[in-house]
């Protein structure tokens, strides 16, 4: 045998790569089948865990604890993913982007900028409001999530109200009111709707409808036609003659 190829006290020769120790913190999961990436795994477990963050928020939940709702181990979870953070990225940014798509559906059949917003304020209720999405729950943890992972957040919403500036800035508003501040007030209406609707007295097409005509400063009698919508302000009453307000007091 050559120098190269003598042992050094092992069976390993000098040709074999050195063995790496096993990363410290990290559970060394057994070969299962979990081990073995797959698309329809990977997808049962975003739903699992888009659930405990819109249930628990985003700190009280643990890798652990999505583990066991999804029957694995510990370790095993980390052949699917690559950490806590990016995890819940990945649930906020599908969470948007399906809301996105939502909305743009909804807007579609419309050309007009004001029966375009109502479309989008109609949808944005519906997601918001209902029960099974998890949408509006992912968004509420933001202020849980670490510095650098609302950043990344931060992109992504950004990303999502370019629909709502670009349908603004589409509307005939009067020059002297700011667009921006328009969209901000809005969006925060319509994002906090979880905390002021109560079902019963309008439905959420017909809050859409209150909300299209506070913003757009008509009474709020609409009326719908072929998809698009009519808004028709009803004149005030004039006031009486000097005269006759007197003779009334």
């Amino acid at each position: 045998m050559s120098a190269r190829q003598k042992t050094t006290g092992s069976n390993r020769t000098h040709d074999d790569p050195p063995t790496r120790p096993a990363r410290r913190g990290r559970t060394q999961a057994p070969a299962t089948a979990d081990a073995v990436p797959n698309p329809e795994r990977r997808q049962e477990i975003l739903e699992i865990a888009a659930k405990l963050f819109a249930e628990y928020g985003y700190k009280a939940t643990s890798i652990r604890e999505i583990a066991e709702r999804a029957g694995m181990m510990g370790g095993s979870l980390y052949y699917h993913i690559r950490s806590k953070e990016a995890l819940f990225i990945e649930i906020h940014d599908r969470a948007l982007d399906a809301a996105a798509r939502r909305v743009r559906a909804a807007m579609a059949p419309h050309t007009a900028p004001w029966a375009r917003l109502e479309a989008a304020c109609s949808e944005m209720l519906e997601i918001q409001l209902n029960a099974e999405s998890l949408t509006l729950p992912i968004m509420n943890n933001f202020r849980s999530v670490p510095e650098e992972v609302k950043a990344i957040l931060v992109k992504k919403r950004d990303e999502f109200e370019t629909i709502f500036r670009d349908i603004v800035d589409a509307l005939p508003l009067p020059p002297e009111m700011d667009r921006q501040i328009y969209r901000i007030l809005l969006l925060r209406l319509l994002n906090t709707a979880d905390t002021w609707y109560h079902e019963g007295r309008m439905s959420r097409a017909e809050i859409a409808m209150q909300i299209l005509a506070i913003f757009r400063h008509d009474a709020p009698t609409t009326q719908r036609t072929k998809g698009t919508t009519k808004s028709s302000t009803k004149a005030a009453p004039k006031d009486p003659p000097a005269r006759k307000r007197r003779a009334a007091a």
